[in-house]
């Protein structure tokens, strides 16, 4: 059978093969009606574009490197999902590439792999922990090829897209103070992670605000994972026996609070109420159904790439790069009967 051609396209299309290529590559500078023509006639014939003819053509590659780690955590496994969605929805391959560990700082060599196969653009889709942002500070603002980075801190020289764990943190707080509690400890993650820490300092300004003081605030850290739930839970049993509410910092970490506050006998939400952070899709079916701030981290992944095919379109034949950009996405609470008293279970 024989293969259609960009010129197969224009013939039957009625127009030249310069425009069925601005139609291919999303020019603005053609007519809607003869847009639609040949997209109409592209599907009807079945043309496949030659992905290395676009290339060659364009002097690029339609490929972005993409570097992650831990995905055993559902949070990068999620985030990775949106990164390969938005992907394929705007014609760029991926390269994937996962660090051994989230406090890698020894990144050149990946850098130059991914240079050396020339990517347009790098996702750096590693959250912030510890030190891991050190060798930004050895790049600068001399990145070899257009970047963006999630979930760290932000600063000026980088494009960073991430949630706003700062404003969940308060959200989930706030929820509970206006439910009546007023003993609201926290179970954070991992302090050396900048998302636990952001979540951690919600929590605490709205207790300040409350009126709380300093001395009154009760936490304990977990590691994400929900066996590190129950024990810190326990802790904060035998430590502060006026707690009547926990904002646990994620929901696998909440599972096993739920869990522990069954087998204690501790009522839920009536004697404590309890908000997580993620908002997974079993948290609908946990017992009771668990409030949870809801951050959308397919978007994130989503908007990542976006954020960075306009760097690299912005960039193309520019005397200088695109101005770095910071985007927050902000969390929404979803409201269950784990947190809200008197709520119809």
């Amino acid at each position: 059978m024989k293969k259609v051609t960009i010129r197969d396209v224009a013939a039957a299309a009625g127009v030249s093969h310069q425009t069925v290529s601005r139609v291919l590559n999303d020019r603005p500078d053609v007519a809607a009606e003869t847009r639609h023509r040949v997209q109409e006639v592209i599907r009807e014939l079945g043309y496949q574009p030659s992905a290395i003819a676009r290339s060659l053509t364009q002097q690029r590659s339609f490929a972005i490197g993409v570097v992650t780690a831990g995905l055993g955590y559902i949070g990068p496994s999620r985030t990775l999902n949106g990164i390969a969605e938005q992907a394929e929805r705007m014609g760029y391959a991926l390269l994937l590439k996962e660090l051994p560990g989230f406090d890698t700082n020894d990144v050149q060599p990946l850098l130059n792999t991914l240079i050396a196969r020339r990517v347009d653009g790098i996702v750096w889709a590693v959250p912030e922990v510890g030190d891991n942002r050190a060798w930004l500070d050895e790049q600068g603002a001399e990145l070899p090829v257009p970047t963006v980075l999630m979930t760290m801190e932000a600063r000026p020289d980088v494009s960073i897209v991430s949630v706003d764990n700062y404003a969940g943190g308060r959200l989930a707080t706030e929820h509970l103070l206006a439910q009546g509690y007023r003993h609201i400890a926290h179970i954070s993650g991992p302090l050396d992670w900048w998302e636990a820490r952001q979540r951690k300092a919600g929590w605490r300004d709205a207790m300040l605000a409350a009126g709380v003081s300093e001395a009154e605030l009760y936490a304990e850290e977990g590691n994400w994972y929900s066996a590190s739930g129950e024990e810190a839970l326990l802790y904060l049993l035998a430590a502060y026996p006026a707690m009547d509410a926990v904002f646990v910092g994620n929901d696998q970490m909440a599972l096993s609070v739920l869990q522990v506050a069954c087998r204690e006998g501790i009522e839920v939400p009536g004697a404590l109420g309890v908000v997580g952070f993620d908002g997974l899709p079993e948290t609908a079916h946990y017992w009771p159904p668990l409030t949870t701030v809801y951050q959308d981290q397919q978007e994130v992944g989503r908007l990542a790439v976006t954020t960075l095919v306009d760097m690299i379109e912005t960039s193309r034949g520019a005397a200088t790069r695109a101005a770095p950009e910071v985007i927050s996405l902000q969390p929404e609470l979803v409201l269950r009967a784990s947190s809200v008293r008197n709520a119809p279970r």
